[in-house]
């Protein structure tokens, strides 16, 4: 994501196949460079990442409900996104987003009609529960797992390899599948967007390469993979658009170019030749290149900037020498540069700045700001504060972050500003998998973490409970800065357990202030993010969430 980024949910990073607010000015609020036209068909798209592997298989994926995956594989409930509307949960394979019961603690689904997948085989109730069981097999790890804590006998199941079926999903009959929680869940709509409620047959189940090849339920199917070089996609005869309210399928091809470097990719969109004018870039415009293209006309309109979007921040480790006082992490909230902070990422167009952990584009968020200072820090009020706590010349951090080189500017703008607090960093830059196993491991050996979050969906559940509810640290969770309050906890169980959205939000915003009055972390913006694509891109935007385009509507001008 990575940023280490975002280690859990979507992350955020410059290379994410997207496994997670003001536009930018020249191009409107829609965060768009065209409005959306009436869906036109054919052409080849092509997609540069730099990743250099993917796998289409939902149980191991983190891939928004609009990016890659799904292209390919349908959900229960799916994403709503437009240039100008809110983010909403909308039915996919089922009628409607779920009926509730028992108070939230049971969800019932009933299916369409006429959905199949690509060999024509009947979906079933049945394949949704598969799919569903086989993420919690060891064999398939890597995707999200909200579900997993949250149904019945979830806790103890391994899989369908091993430890045979999960009772607490039902199916009574082809078209039905309940869901039996152990606590009421309001946002089990939006849990059933995730890759993993993707259907699955049995028969065709091949933990080893199912990713390759998957049982197609979108509009298109994967017809070939080379590992570091290409994915292709092509059209599923058997998608019926009339079951499918959100996908376009406009392209009759999209390719995968994987191994992509994202400075020659964003050039080779910038010069617009070739097979770039029927692609676009996947991965972040790097900083140079978002300025080359800013002030050049010819490209200008085809950078398209989300608006601010998921929460860049540096984290205490709460459990740490002298970062176990809050008022030494409440002193500390003033000794963040973030002009300089945004400066090395590109400037005013690579995010707002953050006070709150409740990101914008999500309901139920309030504005406020516990710490106010110049956008350049309050250096004077940071030493005066740290003075009180009896460390004002002596404190010694260690900070890890991502050795990627913006995530790594932006490390030293802030050693810099702390510098001027008389707090003395030394930075420790670590490759994104040494610095996942660093934060989300068990030993807690660090200080300072460097990260960014993209909630998995628009709910402030997805901003709060991964990173700050106690369960959440250690053992491959998110919750980087080690916080634990059994309060917050207590006020977390209740808000995840209200199913009327307008009383949830109100409970989710208390929570984010009360966690910051314990300033676990400092908010350092809310990121935007800027992408390029080629001039025969057509119904290429971002919504207000996520902050990424929505892949199911861009087609080719013919």
């Amino acid at each position: 994501m990575r940023r280490l980024a975002r280690i859990g949910a979507v992350a955020l990073s410059a290379a994410l196949l997207f496994s997670g607010c003001n536009a930018n000015p020249e191009l409107g609020s829609k965060g768009a460079s065209q409005t959306p036209q009436s869906s036109q068909k054919g052409g080849t798209l092509n997609i540069l990442t730099a990743q250099t592997e993917i796998s289409f298989d939902p149980a191991k994926s983190q891939s928004l409900a609009i990016t890659s995956l799904g292209l390919v594989n349908r959900r229960l409930t799916t994403w709503d996104i437009s240039p100008d509307q809110p983010a909403k949960v909308v039915p996919d394979l089922a009628t409607d987003i779920g009926k509730a019961t028992d108070g939230g603690k049971t969800w019932t689904y009933t299916l369409k009609d006429g959905l199949k997948y690509d060999d024509g085989s009947p979906i079933t109730s049945a394949d949704i529960k598969y799919g569903l069981e086989r993420s919690f097999a060891a064999e398939l790890s890597g995707g999200l797992g909200y579900h997993k804590g949250l149904l019945v006998g979830g806790d103890k199941y391994k899989g369908p390899y091993s430890g045979g079926e999960l009772s607490s999903i039902e199916t009574p009959d082809d078209k039905t599948i309940v869901f039996k929680l152990n606590s009421p869940y309001g946002d089990w709509p939006w849990v059933a967007s995730t890759p993993a409620f993707t259907p699955v047959p049995k028969a065709k189940d091949d933990p080893n390469t199912y990713g390759e090849k998957p049982a197609a339920s979108g509009p298109y199917k994967v017809e070939s993979y080379q590992q570091g070089v290409a994915l292709n996609l092509t059209r599923n005869d058997s998608w019926d658009p009339k079951t499918d309210d959100v996908r376009t399928a406009g392209p009759d091809k999209i390719i995968f170019k994987l191994s992509q470097d994202p400075t020659v990719a964003a050039q080779a969109l910038i010069s617009d030749s070739g097979d770039a004018k029927n692609s676009f870039g996947a991965q972040f415009v790097p900083a140079a290149q978002l300025a080359q293209a800013q002030k050049d006309p010819n490209v200008k309109g085809r950078l398209v900037t989300s608006q601010p979007g998921a929460l860049s921040y540096l984290a205490f480790n709460t459990t740490r020498g002298a970062l176990k006082d809050v008022k030494v992490r409440q002193a500390l909230q003033y000794a963040a540069d973030r002009q300089a902070y945004k400066i090395a990422a590109g400037g005013s167009i690579s995010g707002e700045n953050a006070t709150t952990l409740i990101t914008p584009g999500i309901p139920g968020r309030q504005e406020y700001d516990l710490y106010p200072a110049p956008d350049s820090g309050d250096m004077a009020k940071a030493k005066k504060l740290l003075a009180a706590t009896g460390h004002a010349s002596d404190l010694k951090l260690t900070l890890v972050t991502s050795n990627d080189p913006i995530a790594l500017a932006q490390s030293q703008a802030l050693q810099q500003g702390f510098a001027k607090a008389g707090v003395k960093i030394t930075l420790q830059p670590l490759d994104s998998n040494a610095l996942s196993e660093k934060v989300t491991g068990n030993k807690g050996d660090y200080d300072l973490y460097l990260g960014s979050w993209q909630p998995d969906f628009p709910s402030p559940n997805g901003n709060i409970q991964p990173l700050f509810d106690s369960s959440q640290i250690g053992n491959g969770n998110y919750n980087t800065s080690r916080y634990s309050n059994p309060e917050v906890d207590k006020m977390i169980k209740q808000a995840i357990g209200e199913v009327d959205q307008d009383k949830a939000g109100q409970l989710w915003a208390e929570v984010d202030k009360k966690i910051m009055e314990d300033a676990p972390i400092i908010p350092l913006t809310y990121t935007k993010n800027s992408f390029l694509h080629g001039s025969n891109v057509q119904n290429f935007f971002i919504g207000a969430f996520p902050a990424y385009p929505n892949y199911l509507k861009v087609t080719l001008k013919q």
